[in-house]
C-alpha cells in the first residue's frame, strides 16, 4: 500500500486575508492557466530554494492531484507575469513535468506586492535568519513607502508575531555581508554577534569573515561586541580582529615586503590590497599545484 504523503493533509489558511475574496475569480477572467516559462521570480525574492523532504511531497502531490492552490502573479510590463505568492509551487510543477500553472493575476503596486509575497512566506517553520533579516527589511520599506502613520515596527511585530525590538535586529543583520549571514544561517554564528557584526564597514566584515576562516572557531557575544566598539572608535585593525579572534595559544603569523622587493613585481599604480590579491592568489594556485602533485 502506498504510503499517504503528509502534503495531502495539509490544509491552508489565510489566503482570503493575504489575497482578498478568490470566489468568482474565475469568472472576472482572472484565474488563468499560464505556461511555467512566463512566470518569473519577484525582484529581491529572499526566500531560498529547498530541495528538501517538504519539496518532495508538494512534487509528488501536484505530480497525482495537480497544483490545488493558484498561485498568485501580477503582470510584468516587459511580459510575462511576476510571483508574488508560488514560487515553490512554479518549481515544484518543472520537477512534475508540467508546463503550466493556475494562477490568479492580481492588480498590485511594487509595495503592495512586496508585502503580500513577505506574508506569504515568512509564517513558515523553517525560515533562515538570513531570510527573515531580507525579507522584513523589504516589508518595513514598503510600509515606509506607502506613508501609513504609526510605527513600521510595530505593523511587522502585529503580523510576524515577534517582537518589534526583534524586528529591528533582523533589519539590522540584513547589512551583514553574504559571506556572514551564511554563517549565521548555519549556526556558525549567533544572531546577536551578527547584529555586532553589521555596524561594521563591509572591508571590515570582510576582515572579520577572513579571520574567523583561518581560525577555525566561532564567535562569543563578548568578541563581536568589542569588535564593534572598536570600530565605533576607528580603531578597528586586522591585527585588533585577530588579536581579538584568534586563541590564545595560537601564534599569529605576518610577512612584511620591502617596498624593494614589491617593486620588482608590481607598478607604483597598484594599491597595498590589489598586491595582496594578487599575491594570495598566486600562492593558491601553487597550493593547489603542490596538492596535485602529491595526490
Amino acid at each position: 500500500m502506498r504510503k499517504e504523503s503528509s502534503a495531502s493533509k495539509i490544509v491552508l489558511s489565510g489566503f482570503d486575508d493575504l489575497f482578498g475574496r478568490t470566489e468568482n475569480m474565475a469568472d472576472e477572467g482572472l484565474l488563468r492557466e499560464v505556461a511555467l516559462d512566463e512566470l518569473f521570480e519577484f525582484a529581491g525574492h529572499p526566500f531560498k530554494a529547498r530541495d528538501d523532504e517538504r519539496f518532495q511531497e508538494m512534487m509528488e502531490s501536484i505530480r497525482e492531484h495537480g497544483v490545488l492552490v493558484p498561485g498568485i502573479v501580477r503582470c510584468r510590463a516587459q511580459g510575462g507575469y511576476e510571483i508574488i505568492a508560488g514560487h515553490t509551487r512554479k518549481r515544484a510543477c518543472e520537477a512534475a513535468g508540467l508546463k503550466t500553472m493556475p494562477v490568479f493575476v492580481r492588480n498590485m503596486s511594487d509595495d503592495e506586492a512586496t508585502i503580500a509575497m513577505i506574508d506569504s512566506n515568512i509564517q513558515r517553520e523553517d525560515v533562515l535568519p538570513s531570510e527573515k533579516a531580507k525579507a522584513y527589511k523589504m516589508k518595513y520599506e514598503a510600509i515606509k513607502h506607502q506613508g501609513k502613520k504609526g510605527n513600521s515596527l510595530n505593523a511587522i511585530s502585529a503580523d510576524s508575531g515577534e517582537s518589534g525590538k526583534m524586528i529591528q535586529r533582523y533589519i539590522w543583520l540584513s547589512r551583514l555581508s553574504e559571506n556572514l549571514l551564511d554563517m549565521v544561517d548555519e549556526k556558525k554564528l549567533g544572531v546577536t554577534q551578527g547584529v555586532d557584526l553589521s555596524f561594521l564597514s563591509a572591508i571590515q566584515q570582510e576582515e572579520v569573515y577572513d579571520v574567523l576562516c583561518r581560525v577555525h572557531t566561532g564567535m562569543s557575544v563578548i568578541q563581536s561586541s568589542r569588535i564593534k566598539q572598536y570600530a565605533a572608535e576607528g580603531c578597528l585593525t586586522e591585527a585588533k580582529i585577530w588579536e581579538i579572534l584568534a586563541p590564545a595559544d595560537r601564534k599569529v603569523r605576518k610577512v612584511t615586503f620591502g617596498s624593494r622587493r614589491l617593486d620588482r613585481y608590481f607598478p607604483d599604480s597598484y594599491s597595498e590590497k590589489e598586491i595582496e590579491e594578487i599575491i594570495i592568489s598566486l600562492l593558491e594556485q601553487w597550493k593547489q599545484e603542490a596538492d596535485d602533485t602529491r595526490g
